[in-house]
């Protein structure tokens, strides 16, 4: 009797560790392999990963449920490459350096990723705040709460009086000296130190300021802002830690010298040239535009006391190229991978982008590919591909994106490693 029962406690126990099997059947599906919309097809997935993808609506068999998608068009889970999860553009955003604690980024940003999830938006890469997007990763990746799948560069690094230099605009008394613990260099030395806290913060790339920026607390917004030696030794230590580089540029000089150490994104490259282009052709560097930043500072700049008066003309310096800028870059064929710089703008509005980068001479499935297949590529992760051995990442809209791009402001269907979300 008790063999009885020890072995029907067994098999319970391993039917129910057994993963259940979903099947989505999908009226249309956007093959980012391919770059092609098939129709009616099937999705296998068993527990966080793709099994297969048939043509035709699969009949479910024993430990198997359906999910029906067939009057909308899946995708892949959609990844922005630049986004500031730790918090969002206001009026007072400024002051709140100094009234907001740790515990308040934290709220804030929990709630942020959540919303961002639930745009469609499965994977980001956070491109710098406190450290909280360390702390918010490891809790997404725990399962204790909502969110997307994030790789940080935590702190970004900037030089003394540059973009990321977190003083910028403090009275004397509380300016101070940081250095590389705070993400501030000023020599290789220094350099290497940054990368390697961030390394011990928790950090999963790196991210560098490689010429002035709009929104901070400073004078000029495009000039170089580190030397070659020091991007060098950035890209070069980060490579030993297994990281990747990022590289926010307006500016060329700062851009070619981000270029030739070896980073992998230029962020931004509002003021790019024609050589400039050519030479993120010849080292493959990627190129991630974030128009949807662009477009909503530049209307913000007309609120009276949105910014600081500083920043205004750097914003109309920058809006006054980067249309020109992005059409350039289109037609010389730079590689892109779709980003936002969501916090700048509203989290949760991600996928305007889509439209704008269709405004700039983008098609709508490059625009899609760069948001899925590329950005996979980029993190070196299986994302990105509705195929055996991804993540089940996958999303769902109303409308096929191909012909209506802003169907992607609308997602109404969120699965992130074989979990659903939306639905």
């Amino acid at each position: 009797m008790k063999k009885r029962l020890f072995l029907v406690l067994a098999i319970a126990c391993t039917l129910a560790t057994v993963a259940q099997t979903q099947l989505l059947h999908c009226g249309k599906l956007v093959d980012t392999e391919k770059g092609k919309v098939l129709s009616e097809q099937t999705i296998y997935v068993t527990g966080n990963k793709i099994d297969k993808v048939v043509a035709g609506y699969a009949s479910a068999k024993a430990n198997e449920t359906i999910i029906d998608l067939k009057d909308k068009t899946v995708l892949p889970g959609l990844i922005d490459m630049h986004v500031h999860i730790e918090g969002e553009t206001n009026p007072k955003r400024y002051l709140e350096t100094f009234t907001k604690n740790p515990a308040d980024v934290a709220f804030t940003a929990q709630e942020i990723g959540e919303r961002t999830l639930m745009a469609g938006f499965t994977t980001v890469r956070d491109l710098g705040g406190s450290g909280v997007n360390v702390s918010l990763r490891n809790a997404i990746n725990k399962g204790i709460v909502k969110g997307p799948r994030i790789f940080t560069a935590e702190k970004a690094i900037g030089t003394t009086g540059g973009h990321a230099d977190p003083t910028n605009g403090f009275k004397k008394e509380l300016m101070g000296d940081p250095g590389p613990e705070d993400g501030v260099i000023n020599s290789p030395e220094d350099a290497r130190k940054a990368v390697r806290q961030r390394y011990k913060n928790g950090a999963d790339c790196i991210k560098i300021t490689a010429t002035g920026g709009v929104l901070s607390v400073s004078k000029n917004g495009v000039n170089p802002q580190f030397t070659q030696e020091e991007a060098n030794e950035i890209v070069k230590t980060a490579k030993e830690y297994g990281m990747h580089v990022a590289a926010h540029a307006h500016g060329i000089e700062g851009m070619q010298r981000a270029i030739k150490a070896g980073v992998t994104t230029i962020e931004h490259g509002s003021l790019m040239d024609k050589e400039t282009a050519q030479l993120m052709k010849q080292y493959g560097t990627y190129l991630v535009p974030t128009l949807s930043a662009g477009r909503y500072v530049r209307q913000k700049a007309d609120i009276e006391g949105y910014y600081p008066d500083i920043i205004i003309p750097k914003i109309m310096k920058v809006d006054a190229g980067i249309r020109a800028t992005m059409t350039m870059v289109a037609k010389e064929g730079v590689k892109i991978a779709f980003g936002t710089d969501a916090g700048v703008f509203p989290h949760g509005e991600n996928a305007k982008e889509f439209q704008y980068m269709v405004e700039t001479g983008w098609s709508p499935m490059f625009a899609i590919q760069s948001a899925t297949i590329t950005n996979g590529q980029v993190l070196d992760e299986p994302l990105g591909i509705l195929k055996e051995g991804y993540l089940a990442d996958i999303v769902a809209v109303n409308d096929d994106p191909t012909k209506n791009i802003k169907t992607l402001e609308n997602v109404v269907f969120v699965m992130k490693d074989g979990k659903v979300y939306k639905n």
